[in-house]
């Protein structure tokens, strides 16, 4: 099947994150993503360690079969090959504070008057408008401001910070290429593009439609592990086992929990949890804590209970599930060297079969410019 973004070209001026990623999406579907960095060292994620080729791992995980143009920004004679390139562009990817690309010349107002079909999108924070349109913030501070952070408690009740960069990726890079995705069909359309304001805090917010309705319809806030996805029902925790491993308990529906009761020879007493939840769920604790991971593994295997043994980075990508499914099929290469590419959320049928791509080296595109063609 042809790729669908082929023939897309997507000018990216953001850096670390959620552009990148985004970024590497719409590569991933076919288009022709251009990174515009700086020229003395380029974005920022370059710098990063572990270090891979030239670059660091990071920066060529998330960059991936991209290109790039290592310009001053600052400089007028650079900015006017810039709009030339422009004119045959189908999106504007960047990430700077609001006002930034404007005061280069840069901004949705100049860039449509010489590009109207231009799908223009500003990844920040805040997003465009309000109060702290213009405040500095990174994930951990998304997550605060919008509730989600207050629900993760840990062992002491203090917040405990999340492995996942959840606004970053799910309020920044999905919701990005969700609507450039829509508005190049509009664009198709129309013929006008339009200028989107993708607001990291904003879209974390559909993360929490069950705290919402908690809110809304219950009048209350939800408390920190005390909620039935957070730990607060015996269904629907993490316990110990024998070998100081983790049972991931998910059990909710009545199905479920009553195989799991099977399953763990729970008394009878206790399988009725909505009685007594801490004296069910003491129970579950001790029977898990009784016998190690490698049996958990396979007793759940073996019975439909939605309970799994929880694995470490690694172990999930030696999983023989992911590795079936071809996840981790994929090269982020460097001349003899090789990193296993990110799995981007993509379908097969819509990537390039190729499984290995390179990443940019800083200016290798600079020759589109001149009008020359990318070598």
């Amino acid at each position: 099947m042809t790729q669908p973004l082929r023939g897309i070209r997507v000018l990216d001026f953001s850096t670390l994150l959620p552009g990148p990623m985004a970024g590497l999406i719409l590569a991933e579907a076919g288009a022709e993503v251009i990174k515009i960095e700086r020229p003395s060292y380029g974005e920022e994620m370059r710098l990063y360690e572990p270090r891979f080729g030239d670059t660091s791992a990071n920066f060529a995980l998330l960059n991936r079969g991209k290109k790039s143009l290592a310009l001053d920004l600052k400089d007028v004679a650079t900015i006017a090959k810039l709009r030339r390139l422009i004119v045959d562009s189908h999106v504007i990817l960047e990430q700077f504070r609001p006002g930034v690309m404007a005061r280069l010349g840069l901004g949705y107002d100049d860039v449509r008057k010489i590009n109207p079909a231009i799908v223009y999108c500003s990844i920040t924070g805040y997003g465009q408008t309000g109060p702290k349109a213009n405040t500095a913030a990174h994930d951990l501070n998304y997550i605060g401001d919008t509730g989600l952070l207050a629900l993760s408690a840990g062992a002491d009740g203090a917040p405990v910070p999340p492995p996942g960069l959840i606004a970053d990726i799910g309020g920044g890079s999905l919701p990005a290429v969700v609507n450039i995705l829509l508005a190049l069909r509009g664009a198709e359309k129309s013929g006008e593009g339009t200028h989107l304001d993708i607001a990291m805090c904003d879209n974390v917010l559909a993360w929490q439609y069950w705290a919402i309705a908690t809110i809304e319809a219950e009048g209350r806030t939800p408390v920190p592990g005390r909620e039935l996805v957070t730990g607060g029902s015996p269904r629907y925790r993490i316990y110990r086992t024998a070998d100081e491993r983790f049972a991931a308990i998910a059990a909710l529906e009545q199905k479920f929990w009553d195989n799991l009761c099977d399953l763990l020879d729970l008394p009878a007493d206790l399988r009725d949890d909505s009685r007594d939840p801490e004296a069910t769920a003491a129970d579950v604790a001790r029977i898990i804590a009784s016998k190690p991971a490698a049996h958990w593994r396979e007793a759940f295997a073996a019975r439909d209970v939605c309970c799994s043994i929880v694995q470490d980075m690694a172990e999930a990508m030696a999983d023989p599930h992911f590795r079936a499914r071809g996840l981790f099929g994929r090269r982020v290469v460097d001349g003899r060297h090789s990193l296993t590419a990110v799995p981007v959320p993509v379908v097969p049928q819509f990537r390039d079969p190729g499984r290995d791509a390179g990443y940019p080296h800083l200016g290798d595109a600079n020759n589109l410019l001149d009008g020359g063609e990318d070598g």
